[in-house]
């Protein structure tokens, strides 16, 4: 009796391990690092306990955990995992446990604390990959025609370039018609496109950081009269794992910030105070007042060797098509930005934004003794490329830089403190080098 009782708790034991993985829906993902922590996340398809457990190669069972979430179907069953007992400059390897089960994964999964420089060592050689666009087709809720996205091997491609993280620069979801209205079609977006088995690997092992964009906040060409806008970018927290959704002294925004080692990250919102474009107005504004104010002010402080102003449209361009920053009574504000960076001497700044369809680099020269100004446009990852509306005021685009098809960045830096160059890089969906850039510190 004994022995059969044997023999069928062994065959049970596949199927537990079955039935453990089958809640799995998608992930997991690392998001923000920092020397003190990593943020951990990870969906499930119903309720389910999550934990992980993390650990160093050299010290496998030297073994901490994240704190346990049961996830709930209001944030669509989402957790976000804290991996507090880490040490700077060191990677970590991990195992994700569902209802006190590990999962296995045929892909690596581990994460990366940055390192402690402050007055102790030169700056390290360190890339990260962005990139705006991510429509990733669904059928039954689609335009008639072939399908707007494609090409999902780029999240592979991506991956195989080891960048230390991912900006994601809007428009990462395509939120179809009136899916924004709802709690239930907002999640059911993300849900889809989340668990793209193309994405699982890259989500497993590189940070994650991420702005919203008008298609990831409501409908197209969205501003903050958008009345649902606190349930849209709540969601967006719920599915991202940012250092923050918001900074002190602003009310409302997806606004975050990180640094990684000797370059700051300034995330911006231009949805949630954006004013509409159409609206007539003297005083318009894409930022909004205490948005605007942090920024400067941001700015102003920041030791960084460069420093990225990261928002879902084109900053620099004059172009005035579409939504760039100069369009739809805008640039105004935009000259104000301009003249706020050169009278307060601000040197390496680079906007880096999405939204367009299209990549190029633009480039403000040093004028009468100014600081050089820099906008890198890198989109789309999956969404359909477009030439529509470029326009003919492309005085400050670097020749041979605009890229239609489907594409992202590796941006590396690189050199000695106060010494540093930045390489711009841009690969096609298969990974192969479309153009090369380099810029050095000023």
């Amino acid at each position: 009796m004994m022995k059969k009782s044997i023999i069928l708790l062994l065959a049970l034991i596949p199927f537990q391990i079955f039935a453990q993985k089958s809640f799995l829906q998608s992930g997991p993902m690392v998001g923000y690092a920092e020397m003190h922590e990593v943020m951990l996340w990870v969906q499930t398809n119903e309720p389910a306990k999550v934990k992980i457990a993390y650990y160093t190669e050299a010290n496998p069972k030297d073994v901490n955990w994240t704190n346990e979430v049961e996830t709930v179907k209001k944030n669509g069953y989402t957790a976000h995992l804290l991996a507090d007992k880490v040490k700077h400059s060191q990677t970590y390897k991990y195992d994700l446990y569902i209802n006190n089960k590990k999962i296995d994964f045929d892909y690596k999964t581990e994460f990366q604390t940055i390192p402690m420089l402050q007055y102790k060592a030169d700056p390290a050689t360190f890339s990260f990959a962005s990139g705006s666009g991510a429509y990733l087709n669904e059928k039954e809720f689609d335009r008639p025609g072939d399908g707007y996205g494609g090409d999902y091997q780029i999240f592979n491609s991506i991956l195989e370039k080891d960048p230390d993280f991912m900006i994601w620069l809007g428009d990462n979801v395509y939120l179809r018609q009136n899916e924004w209205a709802t709690r239930t079609g907002i999640i059911h977006r993300y849900t889809h496109d989340r668990s793209l088995p193309e994405l699982q690997a890259f989500l497993a092992s590189v940070s994650h950081y991420a702005i919203i964009d008008d298609h990831d906040f409501g409908p197209n060409d969205s501003d903050g009269s958008f009345w649902n806008k606190d349930m849209t970018e709540e969601i967006f927290a719920d599915f991202w794992a940012n250092p923050s959704n918001g900074v002190s002294g602003v009310e409302g925004g997806a606004i975050t910030f990180f640094n990684w080692q000797d370059v700051d990250f300034f995330m911006l919102d231009n949805r949630y105070f954006r004013d509409p474009n159409y609206l007539i107005a003297d005083d318009k504004t894409m930022l909004g007042e205490e948005q605007l104010d942090w920024l400067k002010k941001a700015l102003v402080s920041s030791k960084a060797s460069f420093k990225f102003v990261v928002m879902g449209g084109q900053f620099l361009t004059e172009d005035k098509n579409y939504e760039t920053y100069i369009n739809y009574g805008f640039e105004k504000e935009r000259l104000e930005i301009i003249n706020f960076i050169y009278t307060q001497d601000i040197k390496n700044v680079v906007f880096l934004d999405g939204d367009r369809h299209h990549t190029e680099l633009s480039i403000l020269e040093n004028r009468n003794n100014k600081p050089t100004i820099y906008d890198l446009t890198v989109s789309p990852l999956t969404s359909h490329g477009s030439d529509a509306g470029i326009g003919k005021n492309q005085e400050l685009r670097v020749e041979g830089t605009h890229v239609i098809e489907r594409n992202f960045s590796i941006i590396e830096f690189s050199g000695k403190y106060k010494q540093r160059k930045m390489t711009i890089k841009i690969y096609d969906s298969n990974g192969k080098e479309v153009w090369t850039k380099e810029i050095e510190q000023e």
